[in-house]
């Protein structure tokens, strides 16, 4: 049963507006049958949330992103997970994620200036007990995200030839 489960995420993670009706056919299944599969995987925590991916750069008024690293310091009472909780739980910050290398901590935040998220950072971020450092790296400008290309592509102009 799990690889009908995970059959069904692949379809809903391509098209979050998939239907139960689509995905049954697509899978030779019932629609009943996905209904239910999918109400389980969102009761089971499975299934966060449906998204609409938004190509923010084609609208004049959009967002600032920042790539935020931070190296922290950990105590016996605080480790790398409540450091990142509680980053995940303001409002500007998209995502948060434990890494290797020179940082141990990477985050994406959205402003609406490169101001707004400096202030973020230093305000905010660089106040918050355990955290050594900062290095902020804004987005100037984004060709993938969540496996979406957000770029097009110039179509060639050809004259119209008449005989």
């Amino acid at each position: 049963m799990m690889d009908f489960a995970k059959d069904i995420l692949e379809v809903l993670e391509e098209n979050a507006r998939a239907t139960p009706e689509e995905i049954a056919t697509l899978l030779g299944r019932s629609e009943e049958e996905v209904a239910a599969e999918i109400r389980s995987l969102e009761e089971a925590g499975v299934i966060r949330k449906y998204m609409t991916m938004i190509n923010w750069e084609k609208i004049d008024d959009g967002y600032v992103y920042a790539i935020v690293e931070l190296k922290v310091s950990l105590s016996r009472d605080k480790g790398y997970d409540a450091i990142a909780e509680r980053i995940a739980r303001f409002s500007e910050v998209q995502s948060v994620r434990l890494i290797s290398g020179d940082h141990d901590i990477s985050f994406t935040v959205r402003g609406r200036s490169m101001k707004d998220v400096a202030f973020f950072v230093t305000e905010k971020i660089s106040t918050l007990e355990g955290v050594e450092s900062t290095c902020t790296h804004f987005v100037l400008k984004s060709y993938k995200e969540h496996g979406v290309i957000l770029y097009d592509r110039a179509q060639p102009k050809r004259l119209v030839v008449t005989a």
